[in-house]
Parts: C-alpha cells; structure tokens; sequence
C-alpha cells in the first residue's frame, strides 16, 4: 500500500447535527414522555454514529490501482494528475463542470486531486477526489503512474 487516507466528517458538522437530534428528543419528551425521549434519545445517536462511519471517504493507492470509495482505476488509464487549491476545487465543482465526472468530493475538504481518465470505452473525463494531503496523494499516484 503507496497511499491511505480516510476522509471524515468534521467534529463540527456532527455537533450540528447532534444538536438538530437533541431538539427533536426534547419535542419528542414533551408530546411523550421520559422513556419515548430517552429510546429516541438512544436510536439518533445510534445513527449519528452509523452516518460517521459510513460517511467517511477513503481513498487507497497500491501498486496497479487507485481506489476511491468502491471505484477504482487502473494505472495504465491513469492520466495527467493535478492538485487543486481551495479557488481552483470551487470553479472546477460549480462553472467548470463536468457532468459525466467522477465526484468524491466532500464540501469541508477544501483541496483535491484532479486525476484525467485515458480510456476510450469510458465516458468519465476525470475523477475529482477530495484530499488533506493533496501533495502526497499526488505523489503517490505520480509514482503509481510511472
């Protein structure tokens, strides 16, 4: 294995959320009572827990293949490979679109790897694959390329 990295969802967006289910629970005891407040209380929480595990991107580089979530690319259709800023992921996302492209994108990463397909019986142009470490992701695939 070249390159792992797991993308998760922010602490903060989980409090907001988690905050979002406490005012549902405290709607839920006033209609309900004590045990509906504390079942509901234990289920969201439950499932808060499920979406942080299952939200999370990860993103694997071997020796043949790029693995983003279940897709993966092979490196003989890999092509150019450039890492994008903050300014650069915003145009890119929103007016330079391309709708038959592959997206694992996550709005709180602020950088991505932009990585071109070079397979004719593909429709997809490039993948877009959000990333902390936008320089060793590129690195890793520079070297899984060559």
């Amino acid at each position: 294995m070249r390159y792992r990295e797991v993308i998760r969802t922010p602490l903060w967006l989980l409090a907001i959320i988690y905050f979002f289910f406490l005012s549902l629970v405290i709607s839920i005891w006033a209609a309900l009572g004590n045990n509906s407040a504390l079942v509901s209380l234990v289920v969201l929480t439950l499932i808060l827990v499920a979406v942080y595990v299952k939200a999370g991107l990860v993103i694997e580089v071997d020796d043949t293949e790029i693995r983003v979530g279940r897709a993966h690319l092979q490196r003989d259709f890999m092509g150019e490979i450039t890492a994008l800023d903050n300014q650069q992921l915003k145009r890119i996302r929103t007016r330079d679109a391309d709708p038959a492209a592959f997206l694992a994108i996550r709005f709180w990463s602020p950088r991505a790897v932009q990585l071109f397909v070079n397979d004719t019986r593909d429709a997809t142009p490039y993948w877009l694959i959000s990333t902390s470490q936008p320089e060793k992701l590129l690195t890793a695939l520079k070297a899984l390329k060559s």
